[in-house]
């Protein structure tokens, strides 16, 4: 069962294209991006996020990772872990998709929820080391909703984990790096259908 988006949403086919492009390059087996957009929009239902807020998000969403695409690294790809160098050149890629979606056209809202998508609850993220409510709502649900999606997909460094195995690591990593409240909402909302369904479209198994 692949996510779905609201019965409103309208996304061009360009931007649908990069998005793809994009989950293709980061080795992800199912539709990432569009997985992100479901999930966020579905908890930026529950904190009353207005609709156009919304729509901005669904669409940061499908360009998170566009700095990735732009600078086309090999061990993005490569199944082991990143040596420290890697790793600070990685962390270039909001910044870098900022400056694309900027490029692109899209608004300035949809550029810094790319560059913020990486910020922490604790202030340990990156690029700008926001902390706690320094990082826009949009931002901290994008964090939540990405990381996620990730964990429920298979990578080229690591199998994708059981539903709880990932409920348990986004309960554990509350107020670390996700939101405690945004977690909360999106493990306790009875709205979450995509929290049922594995990635394969069956039934999840705890």
């Amino acid at each position: 069962m692949e996510p779905t988006l609201a019965k409103d949403t309208n996304f061009d086919e360009k931007l649908l294209e990069i998005s793809s492009r994009m989950d293709d390059f980061e080795g992800y087996t199912h539709a990432h991006g569009l997985r992100i957009a479901a999930i966020a929009d579905a908890i930026g239902k529950s904190f009353n996020l207005a609709a156009h807020d919304r729509f901005f998000m669904q669409q940061a969403a499908l360009l998170h990772d566009i700095g990735e695409v732009v600078m086309n690294r090999d061990y993005i790809k490569q199944s082991r872990s990143l040596t420290d160098a890697e790793r600070l050149d990685m962390q270039r890629h909001p910044v870098i998709g900022e400056q694309e979606t900027a490029k692109r056209g899209f608004s300035r809202g949809v550029q810094l929820l790319v560059r913020w998508h990486h910020e922490w609850w604790n202030g340990s993220g990156y690029p700008d080391c926001l902390e706690g409510e320094q990082i826009p709502l949009a931002a901290r649900i994008l964090r939540v909703a990405d990381s996620f999606a990730a964990l429920r997909d298979d990578r080229p460094r690591r199998k994708a984990m059981s539903l709880a195995e990932a409920k348990t690591h986004m309960t554990e990593w509350a107020g670390l790096e996700f939101d405690p409240k945004v977690v909360k909402a999106f493990l306790t909302s009875e709205n979450l259908a995509i929290l049922e369904f594995d990635v394969r479209g069956h039934a999840a198994a705890e």
